[in-house]
């Protein structure tokens, strides 16, 4: 049987470095830093540094960031923190080249901003703009073109211009 890592709790962690695409890569490699499991940020700081993350091409951290707020975060809040999650993930599959991927989490993401009650606490996330630019990438993944790592840096938060 295959040892796996495992945390304190006993659940599985695969602790292997990763690439910026979260692609893990052979053990003593070098890799991006990781993003803890048990990260604990404020909502503001979770957007600030997811958005910083996807700001620099690596939508895969910026996910285990939004991932950290969506399970250690309120049980109400859960349906946001996941939905940013997933398209993060979204955005990594359409880095690697997984159109199919990209199409699936993306529609998820969207599914889950869309249903997000509009009375809950947003964190000034534009839920709209969100949804409208995934719609947008899907087009253009539906008609065969090629994404520019600059088309893969959504704003997460609504503008104030």
């Amino acid at each position: 049987m295959i040892s796996r890592d495992r945390d304190a709790a006993g659940r599985a962690r695969n602790d292997r470095p990763r690439d910026r695409l979260g692609r893990p890569l052979p053990p003593g490699s070098a890799g991006v830093a990781r993003i803890p499991d048990d990260l604990e940020l404020t909502p503001q700081q979770t957007l600030t540094f997811a958005q910083q993350l996807l700001d620099d091409g690596l939508a895969f951290n910026a996910h285990e960031v939004l991932e950290a707020a969506w399970k250690n975060g309120p049980v109400a809040e859960r349906m946001l923190w996941q939905g940013l999650a997933q398209y993060a993930v979204g955005l990594t599959h359409i880095q690697r080249g997984n159109t199919k991927g990209a199409t699936t989490l993306l529609r998820r993401a969207c599914e889950r901003l869309d249903a997000y009650p509009a009375n809950a606490q947003q964190h000034d996330v534009d839920r709209a703009g969100l949804i409208s630019y995934a719609e947008q990438l899907l087009d253009a993944i539906d008609g065969g073109a090629q994404l520019t790592d600059e088309q893969l840096r959504p704003r997460l938060r609504r503008t104030t211009d």
